[in-house]
């Protein structure tokens, strides 16, 4: 069954070997009762008698629909673990004098970690002599994350550990869940076109000619 994995947590019923139990929940005034009448108690009403905190002195119990119970706690289950969100950690390897080429593909695999939602963890390997350039290993990193700030934000600026300087980067988040859309542009309505009146023959307003 779905639910086994948490039917062992929980004692119920004649599973529950304290002596006594505090019965705390709805109706319920957390009171002390004997396992014998606590069980009287969860028979009468045709529910369970639940253990919930076993290492309480004494045991606290509850009076509820068990199956309901589990399926609630299965059901918080699968909330928490929907909320608990697993973040990968990409590696990104530099030689304090890696060249434009290799650089920008670097970059652009940064840029698809951090697009997956991924973390970014450069760093500059130091072999041998090289780590007299330790200074210049250190601009290149602050170049890296430079070109990703637009993606990206710096938890951690470069740090020297041993043969490594490393920087740490996350991907940032998006306002509103993405990018907006492009804005529609907007398009006044057009004014009814009136039609053209019949011209009316104009009255003749001029006065005739007095006769003479």
């Amino acid at each position: 069954m779905k639910n086994d994995s948490l039917k062992g947590q929980y004692r119920i019923n004649e599973q529950i070997r304290a002596k006594e139990v505090r019965v705390v929940g709805e109706g319920d005034e957390a009171n002390v009762y004997p396992i014998a009448q606590a069980l009287k108690i969860a028979e009468d009403r045709e529910l369970d008698l639940v253990e919930i905190s076993p290492n309480a002195q004494p045991p606290v119990c509850r009076i509820i629909d068990y199956s309901k119970f589990l399926y609630q706690q299965k059901k918080r289950q699968k909330e928490q673990k929907a909320k608990q969100v697993k973040v990968n950690v990409k590696e990104i390897r530099f030689g304090p004098q890696t060249d434009d080429h290799d650089y920008n593909f670097k970059l652009k695999h940064a840029k698809g970690f951090l697009a997956d939602g991924d973390k970014v963890k450069a760093y500059v390997f130091f072999k041998g002599r090289s780590i007299l350039f330790k200074e210049q290993g250190e601009v290149l990193l602050l170049r890296f994350a430079n070109d990703l700030e637009e993606v990206a934000k710096v938890d951690q600026m470069p740090v020297l550990e041993g043969k490594r300087m490393t920087i740490f980067l996350s991907p940032k988040k998006k306002d509103g869940g993405g990018a907006a859309a492009p804005k529609k542009p907007q398009v006044k309505p057009e004014k009814p076109v009136q039609k053209p009146q019949e011209e009316k023959p104009q009255e003749q307003q001029e006065e005739a000619p007095a006769a003479e």
